[in-house]
């Protein structure tokens, strides 16, 4: 009914956490009242509820969206810093370097690491957050990345990478240790990999290709980023 619907929302806009137990972000909420709304949406078609309530309440607003990212120099400064964390730091530094989610990292299997001679070495695999299918060519710097020795087709190439607080500690300990002020989570080397490769002349096309956009406006948020930074 439409008190459920209300009771939704109001969870959201004032009780709902991340896993870090932190208040979520504004488009975080919008994002989930929205799939909420989508859902009932499909239960109408399918017969299951006769109305979406859901129209009847106002939606949640949509936050300007942020995207923190590391600069060339900054990456680097980071590959020349010890860390506390030795499996947090090689997977932060290959996310940097492929734009992988960390859910993507985590499941990440030896059968999905495959190499040609026209491709050098790629990664065949599914997104988690998307379930679409996406080859994704690597570099040999970021495949250097990988420590762990070749495993059966079903092990896991970044073995015990879980998330974690103490991860987000030390991911924050290592950027201060690197001179880095910034406001830095894992996340960020997606961000990060986005914008090194727009500033480093890679279309925006072939961007959203490798990032596994399904729409060139998602991508288009980075070239902005960009652009704001050169004024």
């Amino acid at each position: 009914n439409k008190a459920f619907v209300d009771g939704f929302r109001e969870y959201l806009q004032k009780d709902a956490k991340s896993k870090t137990k932190k208040a979520i972000s504004t488009n975080t909420k919008y994002s989930y009242f929205n799939k909420f709304r989508a859902a009932l949406k499909q239960a109408v078609r399918d017969g299951i509820i006769k109305t979406n309530l859901a129209e009847m309440v106002e939606g949640l607003p949509q936050g300007e969206p942020v995207r923190e990212f590391l600069t060339l120099e900054e990456v680097k400064s980071l590959a020349r810093t010890e860390c506390a964390n030795a499996l947090m730091k090689q997977t932060f530094l290959f996310a940097c370097l492929t734009g992988l989610r960390f859910s993507d990292i985590q499941k990440l299997k030896w059968s999905e690491m495959q190499q040609s001679e026209e491709l050098g070495h790629y990664i065949r695999f599914t997104q988690q957050k998307t379930k679409g299918s996406e080859t994704l060519p690597i570099s040999d710097e970021a495949f250097s990345l990988i420590t762990t020795e070749k495993g059966k087709p079903d092990d896991l190439v970044f073995p015990d990478m879980l998330y974690s607080d103490s991860r987000n500690v030390d991911l924050h300990r290592w950027m201060i240790k690197a001179g880095i002020e910034k406001h830095i989570t894992f996340h960020c080397s997606r961000h990060t990999y986005a914008t090194l490769q727009l500033t480093l002349g890679t279309d925006i096309f072939t961007v959203s290709k490798l990032l596994g956009h399904r729409h060139l406006k998602t991508t288009q948020i980075y070239a902005n980023v960009i652009d704001e930074k050169k004024t």
